[in-house]
């Protein structure tokens, strides 16, 4: 079984996004492939539960009980690890990792980004495209590397900046395409494997 286990930070949408295209696609029998886990670094964080609820192992790992950020990846590399995973799917999950969990994970370890890459890595992507005058919007699916959000793009969507949007209509509109782009990555990436 090829094992997908994805890193969260919050809600999860990303995440429930991915579980209900594996069901509905049937990656079992398809791919042999399953969301086997989904790992967070925050105790309450809603997706945790929807994972339970689909029967999915849900764990937490809290970095702020670790004394620096390499001792908290190595201690989430050993709970990855315990699942075997043919892919690493990071969905909203707020950390910067380190280049040896990085390392570890290479080929193996996605991200999206709520920005046409390369433009806007980091933080507040919304709303420094509409300071920017942007025209466009939207998501990147990329492999991860050791430098923040440059890895090699496997997908983007495009949304509009319309007239008078605020960075909330702007991200619910690109949410919504995150939401068909990053399960067609996955897809694509567990069943060549």
């Amino acid at each position: 079984m090829k094992n997908i286990v994805i890193l969260i930070s919050g809600g999860g949408s990303n995440m429930a996004a991915i579980v209900r295209t594996a069901a509905a696609e049937n990656w079992k029998e398809r791919y042999g492939a399953r969301v086997a886990a989904v790992v967070s670094n925050k105790a309450d964080a809603g997706g945790l539960q929807f994972a339970r609820d689909h029967g999915i192992a849900a764990e937490s790992l809290d970095h702020k009980a670790f004394a620096d950020r390499e001792s908290f990846d190595a201690a989430l590399a050993a709970r990855i690890d315990g699942y075997e995973p043919a892919l690493v799917v990071l969905a909203g999950f707020m950390r910067i990792l380190t280049p040896g969990f990085v390392a570890r994970y290479e080929r193996r370890l996605v991200n999206i980004h709520p920005s046409l890459l390369p433009a806007f890595p980091g933080l507040r992507t919304h709303q420094r495209a509409i300071d920017a005058g942007c025209k466009f919007a939207g998501a990147t699916v990329h492999r991860v590397t050791q430098e923040l959000d440059v890895g090699p793009i496997l997908d983007q969507a495009v949304v509009p900046v319309l007239p008078g949007d605020t960075a909330q209509d702007l991200a619910a509109r690109v949410l919504v395409q995150e939401h068909r782009i990053y399960p067609a990555v996955v897809r694509a990436l567990i069943s060549a494997r």
